[in-house]
């Protein structure tokens, strides 16, 4: 009975007849004797293998590590001898075995983040995502049960890290009242730096005062200084004026001394003959009169007329 076998390009194709192998090749089509043969089929196209498993980190907090696997088979010929990827006439598997492929793979992939969570704590594990994804990634390349699969493993990406929802919850908390001191220091931080501005404006208000009145005070002493100066003086010109007008004093007493001196020892009667007023008749008449009443116990009766009354009276209006 003959059969018709026709592979995509991305399947590579392994034709066995008597237990020899008689062609291998991807995307081979040919007709084959059914009986007799036995067709092997190894998908060559990457594929992408989702994974999440549990894992403990080093202070005994589980997490759930989610990522995908991007891989293709390099060596089908290997994974062939090691999985069984025979096919019927309809093109269907005839054992499990192509499933165990992504389990191992994802195993590899466990084994290896174990290797790493296992030596970090929790806050370690979900702060260094990046770190664990690149050890894992590097990992498999080398991991030996990979090799031996003929795997070659394209890229890794592991998503999330996450704990448990309690734990989550008991992070959740503790970040937000961290925030939250966070918030009240900086709103602190704030108001203490309000508050040493106002203070530096309040110094230098102050200090500002202070040398304006340090300005006003050297303007009053400067003030001062020119009134004490302008006083000082003053003081010398009252002082010299004081002792000119002493000296005047002085010089016109003297001359004043002198003048009177030769006509001290005069009689005053004789001044008043001999003064500007000595030739007016009622001035000498006036004197007369006054030595009468001087010598009035000299003289023994003195008779004074109406008539020289009269003509004395009489000159004076003329």
């Amino acid at each position: 009975m003959l059969g018709y076998m026709k592979a995509a390009p991305t399947t590579y194709l392994l034709h066995y007849s008597g237990g020899r192998l008689r062609r291998e090749g991807p995307g081979l089509s040919f007709f084959y004797w059914l009986p007799r043969s036995t067709l092997v089929a190894v998908p060559l196209a990457s594929a992408d293998l989702p994974f999440a498993f549990a894992e403990v980190t080093a202070d005994f907090q589980q997490v759930t590590v989610q990522g995908r696997l991007t891989y293709r088979i390099a060596r089908p010929r290997e994974l062939a001898g090691l999985l069984d990827y025979s096919i019927t006439p309809r093109g269907s598997y005839r054992s499990d075995d192509p499933d165990k492929l992504p389990e191992r793979l994802v195993q590899a992939t466990q084994t290896l983040a174990r290797a790493v969570l296992e030596r970090q704590t929790l806050r370690e594990a979900l702060g260094t995502v990046e770190q664990l994804t690149s050890t894992v990634r590097a990992g498999l390349g080398a991991a030996e049960s990979v090799v031996r699969l003929g795997v070659e493993v394209l890229d890794l990406a592991i998503a999330s890290v996450r704990p448990t929802p309690e734990m989550a919850r008991a992070l959740e908390a503790e970040a937000r009242e961290r925030l939250q001191r966070e918030s009240d220091e900086a709103i602190y931080a704030r108001r203490n730096a309000a508050v040493e501005q106002e203070r530096r404006i309040k110094e230098n208000e102050l200090s500002t005062e202070i040398a304006v009145q340090e300005k006003q005070r050297l303007i009053r002493e400067t003030k001062m200084g020119a009134d004490i100066a302008l006083e000082g003086q003053r003081a010398d010109l009252i002082q010299r004026r004081s002792a000119n007008e002493r000296q005047d004093a002085d010089a016109r007493a003297y001359a004043l001394n002198a003048t009177l001196e030769p006509i001290r020892a005069m009689d005053w009667r004789t001044l008043m003959a001999i003064s500007a007023g000595g030739s007016d008749p009622k001035v000498l008449f006036g004197l007369a009169f006054r030595e009468l009443a001087e010598n009035a116990g000299k003289i023994g009766q003195l008779n004074v007329t109406p008539e020289l009354l009269g003509s004395l009276l009489t000159s004076e209006r003329k």
